[in-house]
């Protein structure tokens, strides 16, 4: 084969019509740069341009199958989602593989979506609170054999978060303790009984709005604290403020309980006594 001084191979139509003719009876690249004996790749790819591969020479591809899978789950009607799950592959591959595929009509009306939907949550929800209340039985367990002094020192942690404390400047020296969790008033109560303080000292009154049941508050937290209702003090009444909604004026509603240990400025110092050893002692593990 003749060629130009610059390299370049002559007669390049009529080589071209020779390669194609090769290319479309099935030959690769590599037995028609043999059979023409044309050893430049950029010439040799010149030579076949816009002639397709023969499928022989294509290398198979390991998604192939799974994008033919996908194409025909798509014809079926089938979501991006539902074949993403399917297949196991990911959102981009199958939108590559079947976008241009018509888009399936709804499966199901706007209404029967959100009957799915609203089951699903509800289902959901289920076994959320399953879990939930499964943890809290756990947890139930691990706490409920407590020893006296697990209870004394849980009392005195409960006091100082909750309970009325003197300052530097105001020195009262007063045990008072305000809360609307029944548990916590009962907690409170036991650990009073624990410390020997005669329920005879105890003053209770009700902290609570005024559009409030005071009759059925003052019952419901006489139950909870195992007292007379008539052992109640005069109520104090906390005004509606026509700015502010309240969230707390249902049936649930039934105020804070105030206790008042009289005769308590000694009972108060020991609590902050004890409440700054049980500082001192979680200071010195953070050392």
């Amino acid at each position: 084969m003749t060629t130009h001084p610059q390299g370049k191979y002559a007669d390049f139509e009529s080589l071209r019509e020779k390669a194609v003719a090769l290319r479309r009876a099935g030959y690769s690249l590599r037995q028609i740069r043999d059979e023409l004996k044309v050893f430049n790749n950029d010439i040799l790819n010149q030579l076949v341009k816009g002639e397709p591969p023969p499928a022989w020479t294509k290398r198979p591809n390991a998604k192939d199958d799974l994008k033919a899978r996908a194409r025909e789950l798509r014809r079926q009607g089938w979501t991006y989602d539902r074949i993403e799950a399917e297949l196991g592959c990911s959102r981009s591959s199958v939108s590559l593989w079947v976008r241009d595929l018509p888009r399936p009509e709804p499966r199901y009306t706007p209404e029967e979506q959100r009957a799915l939907m609203n089951k699903g949550l509800a289902r959901r929800r289920a076994a959320e609170d399953e879990e939930r209340q499964r943890t809290r039985t756990e947890a139930h367990r691990e706490a409920s054999d407590l020893t006296d002094h697990e209870l004394f020192v849980a009392g005195v942690a409960l006091y100082w978060a909750e309970g009325a404390k003197s300052k530097p400047y105001d020195r009262r020296e007063r045990a008072v303790f305000v809360n609307s969790d029944p548990g916590v008033i009962q907690t409170y109560l036991a650990w009073l009984d624990l410390l020997n303080v005669d329920r005879g000292r105890l003053g209770f009154r009700l902290l609570i709005h005024e559009s409030a049941d005071i009759d059925a508050a003052h019952r419901f937290w006489a139950e909870i604290a195992g007292i007379d209702a008539s052992a109640f003090a005069r109520p104090t009444l906390k005004k509606h403020n026509p700015k502010t909604v309240r969230k707390n004026t249902r049936d649930g509603y039934h105020g804070c309980l105030v206790i008042v240990v009289a005769r308590s400025a000694q009972l108060y110092n020991r609590i902050e006594g004890w409440w700054s050893g049980i500082v001192a002692h979680a200071q010195g593990r953070l050392r």
